[in-house]
């Protein structure tokens, strides 16, 4: 692939914009928890694109991206689709962690707890 398609292509420059401007509750929550540094001094962005997905949270120095799902991830098609989403982040050297929905509306700090401690084990 092209590396100049791989992060923030212009061609979803929109998709990212609308997907910022109507985050889910859970999205907004975690974002004013863990925008501007307050997680372990990292810079997060919100709705990243690599390649031809979009990254509900990145973090580019640990090469991390950060998922909120709903229900909608439990379906069959959708799986795979995450599958192979996860797949191909993989190949470049991208971990993601997956938090529910309803894991960040009723357990913030555990959230914040499991994002910290990734974040210190991979800056070790």
């Amino acid at each position: 692939m092209d590396s100049k398609f791989l992060y923030n292509h212009k061609t979803l420059k929109e998709r990212r914009r609308d997907l910022r401007n109507n985050q889910t509750e859970a999205e907004k929550l975690l974002w004013q928890h863990i925008s501007r540094d307050k997680i372990c001094g990292l810079r997060f962005l919100r709705q990243y694109s690599v390649g031809p997905y979009i990254l509900d949270f990145y973090c580019a120095k640990l090469r991390l991206g950060i998922e909120v799902d709903g229900e909608v991830h439990n379906k069959e098609e959708r799986k795979l689709y995450d599958k192979d989403r996860e797949k191909f982040l993989k190949n470049l050297n991208i971990e993601i962690i997956r938090f529910w929905n309803s894991d960040v509306l009723k357990n913030i700090e555990d959230v914040k707890m499991k994002i910290r401690n990734f974040s210190k084990n991979k800056m070790e």
